[in-house]
């Protein structure tokens, strides 16, 4: 059984959801401290050419709280005016608003709980079939940290190989990993260029950039385009 695991963010790139595709099971690892200036209620979109970060507002949000104790205080409203004025006459702007609006007007404010239906979500939207597991709902031992504690949840959750974004390529040794009957390998992403309105391509933005340019068939061909290694 295929297994990643990673905290939630708010609408992340490209390179997120090919992780999510390429595994069978994705646990969301909510039980973890809130990282300030991270991606978990932050992202970026286009506005005349340039990146621009959006965030969404959280009460007393603190790198010591667990991001699952986090609740969501934005109503989303700012978010929507901006989205409007970049994306308006995106060929893809309708749907996606349409996608869009029934994540912002979900009711349970509960910050792990926002971000998990947000990924079902866009899973959803692009056929993708990963079942989600939040960390929290593991029984493993909290004792442990870093490595330890992913190993843990491999165990507990039967796996045999675990897939992890490229950026823990120097954080994860790959012998460890088989030393406990785990194959670790590493998605490297390729980011697929394509139009944006008629400014210079802009890589890596959030995934709402992706559904507004681009048809459900397009995108499915680039959750495949990725690397392990």
């Amino acid at each position: 059984m295929k297994l990643a695991i990673m905290q939630p963010y708010f609408m992340p790139y490209i390179g997120y959801w090919q992780l999510i595709k390429a595994v069978d099971k994705y646990v969301v690892y909510d039980d973890v401290n809130y990282i300030n200036r991270g991606w978990i209620n932050r992202n970026r979109i286009l506005i005349n050419g340039q990146e621009h970060l959006f965030t969404i507002a959280l009460k007393k949000a603190s790198q010591n709280k667990l991001i699952n104790e986090l609740e969501i205080v934005d109503d989303f409203s700012k978010i929507k005016k901006q989205l409007d004025f970049a994306y308006k006459n995106a060929p893809y702007y309708t749907s996606s608003m349409d996608l869009l609006n029934g994540i912002f007007d979900y009711p349970n404010k509960n910050l792990s709980d926002f971000l998990l239906y947000s990924m079902k979500v866009i899973c959803g939207y692009l056929n993708i079939n990963t079942i989600f597991i939040k960390s929290s709902e593991i029984k493993k031992d909290n004792s442990l940290h870093s490595n330890a504690k992913i190993l843990n949840i491999c165990d507990v959750l039967n796996a045999n190989e675990y897939y992890n974004a490229i950026g823990g390529l120097c954080l994860y040794d790959k012998d460890e990993f088989k030393s406990n009957g785990i194959e670790l390998k590493f998605l490297k992403p390729e980011l697929t260029p394509y139009k944006q309105f008629k400014n210079d391509f802009v890589a890596g933005l959030s995934i709402i950039d992706v559904i507004m340019f681009n048809s459900v068939d397009e995108i499915k061909t680039m959750l495949n385009k990725f690397e392990l290694v």
